[in-house]
């Protein structure tokens, strides 16, 4: 075994009660989210009569202004404690989405009001997540990351897989709206949970200046540029995630327009591959254990790198549809076995004073570059056909893994704050 590894580690190991109230309250509101996937779009459309360009905004514009509202909170939350910090969220969370069904049921509802709601969502996003990787460091040793992370990785697959066939019945049944309460709903829940942790967190030290300056809003990122693992990573991540998803509406465009799928078909195409990303995420820890920490990093992230490509192939019929399937398994597996080994990696090469800012700043990034690039694939689709954009778009991504760090960082000397598992 690698350094660290201990036994018991690869299966069933225990983490303690406060990981398990977080780890519930993640996978509630993580469910919550995939069941009302798609659901501000169709009310867009159904209720609001929302043309294509205002559509588009919801996703393109709403991310992209509630990341930018997102930059001054990283700093903030870095000198404060976490736990109420993701309370706080949570209950944003809950409470703008409430408004949605409310303002729906008195007959007031706008598409202002969704772009509204779709830029506090983004931005508490970004902010819980900065929050609960800088909690989740000082919850557990560094040697229990990886199996943290691992087991949130399979959750989110496994949300993934569940909720939107069950929303989908949801909207089917009940209308959109009431996927958007019981995703409010799995706030509130998720609130609740990390309420119900207990336990004594730290005060982190202040600076010596009161007030935040302009100046610290870009600490994330110098923290970032000027590290020479995390730099290349944090380019890799913000180009691969931004260029997948920028094929995306491409992709849904073709299959449902020229090659003639029905919607049930576009739907199975994304969810039976993302099994993937649950047995990859179940791997993560062996692999690891076996070949080391940046060797399966590399290897899983140069992996993942060459699937999308095989996208520009795709034709009618049964051959077309095992082509994505296929294509998407293969991706979403080494996404599974590279994402907690990637977050684990980062928590593990930022210093403790410093993970609420660098996680914000990495978040803020990857959700801009991904809007920008959504929003320019939706122009070359239209002026080269979704075809060659997503073929384009796989040509780049077979360069991404250029950016991988290449060597095995040095350990980084930071005092262990030996966390307690109560």
């Amino acid at each position: 075994m690698q350094g660290g590894d201990r036994p018991g580690q690869l299966l069933g190991h225990r983490l303690g009660h406060r990981f398990g109230w977080l780890w519930g309250a993640y996978g509630t509101s993580a469910l919550g989210t995939w069941l009302a996937f798609g659901a501000f779009p169709l009310i867009a459309v159904q209720v609001l009569h929302a043309g294509p360009a205002e559509v588009a905004a919801l996703s393109s514009v709403g991310a992209a202004v509630g990341a930018a509202v997102a930059v001054p909170l990283g700093p903030w939350v870095e000198f404060r404690r976490k736990r109420p910090v993701l309370i706080a969220m949570d209950l944003v969370r809950f409470a703008a989405l409430l408004t949605i069904p409310a303002a729906f049921a008195l007959g007031v509802l706008t598409f202002v009001q969704l772009l509204l709601v779709s830029v506090v969502v983004a931005a508490a996003d970004i902010t819980f997540r900065a929050a609960s990787g800088a909690y989740l460091k000082t919850l557990l040793p560094a040697e229990d990351l990886l199996v943290a992370n691992a087991r949130f990785e399979s959750t989110a697959w496994t949300t993934t897989i569940v909720g939107p066939p069950l929303g989908g019945l949801a909207i089917g049944l009940l209308g959109p709206v009431a996927t958007v309460v019981a995703d409010a709903v799995s706030y509130l829940l998720s609130a609740l949970g990390i309420r119900a942790m207990g336990g004594q967190e730290p005060r982190p030290e202040r600076r010596a200046a009161a007030r935040m300056r302009a100046g610290d809003l870009l600490d994330g990122w110098r923290y970032i540029l000027a590290d020479a693992t995390l730099r290349p990573l944090f380019f890799n991540t913000a180009l691969f995630n931004g260029l997948v998803m920028a094929a995306q509406p491409l992709l849904a465009v073709l299959m449902l327009g020229p090659l003639g799928f029905a919607p049930w078909q576009y739907g199975l195409a994304f969810a039976a591959p993302s099994i993937g990303g649950l047995l990859g995420s179940r791997l993560a820890r062996p692999l690891v254990a076996r070949l080391g920490q940046h060797r399966v990093l590399v290897a899983t992230g140069a992996l993942r790198a060459i699937w999308p490509v095989g996208l520009a192939f795709l034709g009618p019929g049964t051959g077309g549809l095992l082509l994505v399937m296929g294509v998407e398994f293969g991706l979403i597996f080494c996404c599974g076995v590279f994402n907690p080994v990637y977050a684990t990696y980062r928590l593990e090469r930022t210093a403790t004073d410093r993970v609420a800012r660098t996680l914000s700043a990495w978040a803020v990034t990857t959700k801009a570059t991904t809007a920008l690039l959504t929003a320019l694939w939706g122009v070359l689709g239209a002026l080269i056909g979704p075809r060659t954009a997503i073929g384009l778009a796989g040509v780049l991504l077979l360069a991404t893994p250029l950016l991988l760090p290449r060597r095995a960082p040095a350990p980084l000397c930071e005092p262990d704050p030996t966390p307690s598992r109560t």
